[in-house]
């Protein structure tokens, strides 16, 4: 007979896609209105610049996706997710190379950093909120700590939230470390796509900002991992250290989570919950298995 662990995984996997389609009417709509869209996101309740910080939410959520990502196709489970429950929610895109549509994400990072500056003012601007919090999926949970440690962000963001973030760079289980044996490899990558060569471990853009620890103060850091995730290895380098710092593992809090590293941004509504939490922290509830339904 299986052990338990293996019958019962595949058994929750099942129940966790169920729920998945149970998620608000909302999530639909979203998904219709942006059928073909890649720039801008719906206008109702999410990157709705008439939208006003309540007191229980009185700051707005500013959204970063991660690499090849955009502000629309990021965030259908999210972002909704988010406004359902109050929260002001705007995304942007960032990173976009020259002749290189739909795919965000792959310019460099500090330039990057700048955009997402530009972007909080922005946000900050119209909602009339003294700061914002940040949640980001991959490179978009590791890049606004260059914005928060060396543009200023820390004396406009509250909370940085991240899911799967790169925070210490990647060796894609070893591959990365392949590069030397590949003459011009290495320079190719930098020239051709400059955010991938700087999220791998080792990389002079990581080097510098991890340099010094890797937190900056006034600000709250929420790491959210799965110790599935096949492009952010080892996982355990995706959490910071310093003050401030909460760091999970999404297996700590359902042991049959399977998400990977996509599906923990995309539609796992255990993680959605722990983000909720973050903001939030005032009003935490624990997040268990149950949480898929909540």
């Amino acid at each position: 007979m299986l052990p338990w662990k293996r019958v019962l995984r595949p058994v929750v996997a099942l129940l966790l896609t169920a729920a998945v389609a149970t998620l608000p009417a909302a999530t639909t709509a979203s998904a219709a209105t942006t059928a073909g869209a890649t720039t801008a996101a719906p206008s109702r309740g999410w990157n709705d610049y008439s939208c006003k910080p309540s007191a229980a939410h009185p700051r707005p959520v500013v959204l970063v996706h991660g690499t090849f990502g955009n502000s629309v196709d990021n965030w259908l489970g999210l972002a909704p997710y988010l406004t359902n429950r109050g929260y002001c929610v705007f995304s942007l895109d960032y990173g976009r190379l020259p002749g290189v549509p739909f795919f965000h994400g792959l310019g460099p990072i500090e330039k990057s950093a700048e955009q997402l500056d530009a972007f909080v003012d922005k946000v900050l601007a119209a909602t009339g909120a003294a700061e914002a919090d940040l949640v980001g999926h991959s490179q978009g949970g590791m890049m606004p700590r260059h914005y928060l440690k060396f543009l200023g962000g820390a004396a406009e963001v509250n909370a940085l939230v991240g899911i799967a973030p790169d925070n210490h760079g990647t060796t894609l289980s070893g591959l990365t470390q392949l590069l030397p044996y590949f003459p011009g490899a290495e320079d190719l990558l930098s020239t051709a796509t400059p955010a991938l060569a700087d999220q791998i471990a080792g990389s002079a853009f990581l080097t510098k900002l991890n340099a010094g620890g890797d937190t900056v103060p006034g600000v709250r850091y929420t790491v959210i991992a799965t110790k599935y995730d096949q492009v952010v290895t080892p996982y355990r380098s995706q959490f910071l250290n310093g003050p401030d710092v909460r760091n999970v593992l999404l297996q700590d809090l359902c042991p049959v989570d399977l998400s990977e590293h996509l599906a923990i941004g995309l539609f796992d509504r255990i993680a959605f919950h722990e983000v909720a939490n973050a903001l939030d922290p005032a009003r935490a509830k624990p997040t268990t298995c149950a949480s898929v339904f909540s």
